[in-house]
């Protein structure tokens, strides 16, 4: 895509980011979408929490798929298109090209348009035999990605990062239908956080640097970059507890005083207290995720785990 059409679509995404952000601050209990969480700001924080000593997902997900990358590889076959939904830092996809049999292409699928674009260029170059094709949306929305290119056969999903934790279970059901149809029906790998120690959980989204707490604040700093907000970040605090009951850490945005922030020509008020619910991360079960991707039309066909079972990479098919 062009700088002038990626433009475009970053206004498109403020437009719709003050409507969620308007609709979601109005109900009684305040809410906001976690997908615009990945601004700029937000994804490099982002990538700062994966290096964290508390944060296990990715460190164990890197391993997991090290570990069995040749395995791996032969599920997803020679000459494949992968299809990254929310694209990182790309150290995920590497181990996977680096294992695969004649990758053809890559298709990374992100909301964050200029993070991106820079990581598809740093992939684009130490992968030239790989036909990079970077698309900037939504990826929780439908999308259609055209016929294969550079001699690919197949498209074969990846969704690593249990970002499909921070879905609801309808959500999540929606997500994966959407999936199987930009896929052509293909397979998908994915990342799923496991059910575990709580104590391992809270430390996980409530690292001792305060970084993921950032990461939930940007959400308010990039109101006020975006939408011309009055927020007064500092006067919020990180709130992150598990809730057993659900299986899922539940992530909020505390009030410490009364407020009244201008927002996109409208004035919301917050009481003392008050909280925004900015993300919820559901936690599976190996049986309990089965059931959901059967749900969306799915087969659990291959589950690679960490030797605690803390983080699971799974293999789907259409079943």
């Amino acid at each position: 895509m062009s700088p002038a059409a990626i433009a475009i679509l970053e206004r498109a995404r403020r437009s719709e980011f003050a409507s969620a952000l308007i609709e979601g601050l109005s109900h009684a209990q305040k809410r906001t979408p976690a997908k615009f969480f990945y601004d700029a700001a937000g994804s490099a924080l982002f990538e700062e929490i994966t290096e964290l000593p508390e944060y296990y997902p990715t460190r164990i997900e890197l391993s997991i798929l090290r570990d069995n990358a040749a395995d791996i590889a032969s599920f997803i076959g020679s000459n494949a298109q992968l299809v990254e939904f929310g694209a990182g830092a790309l150290r995920k996809v590497r181990i996977l090209f680096d294992a695969m049999t004649k990758p053809r292409g890559y298709v990374p699928i992100d909301i964050s348009g200029d993070f991106l674009l820079r990581v598809a260029e740093t992939l684009e170059a130490e992968y030239p035999h790989v036909c990079v094709n970077p698309v900037v949306a939504d990826f929780t929305q439908p999308i259609q990605l055209g016929p294969l290119e550079c001699s690919a056969m197949h498209r074969v999903g990846f969704f690593p990062g249990s970002t499909i934790g921070n879905f609801t279970r309808a959500e999540a059901v929606s997500f994966l239908k959407s999936a199987r149809q930009t896929l052509d029906n293909g397979p998908l790998l994915i990342g799923v956080d496991l059910v575990k120690d709580p104590a391992i959980l809270h430390a996980a989204y409530n690292d001792a640097g305060g970084v993921t707490a950032a990461f939930n604040k940007n959400l308010l700093a990039r109101a006020n970059r975006e939408l011309d907000a009055s927020f007064d970040v500092g006067a919020f605090d990180h709130y992150a507890p598990y809730n057993p009951v659900s299986q899922r850490v539940e992530m909020y945005l505390i009030a410490r005083s009364r407020q009244r922030v201008r927002l996109a020509g409208q004035t919301v008020s917050f009481a003392q207290g008050e909280a925004i619910h900015t993300e919820d991360s559901h936690k599976y079960t190996l049986e309990s995720f089965r059931a959901l991707a059967a749900e969306a039309g799915y087969a659990q066909r291959k589950v690679w785990t960490d030797a605690g079972a803390l983080f699971s990479v799974q293999w789907l098919e259409a079943a």
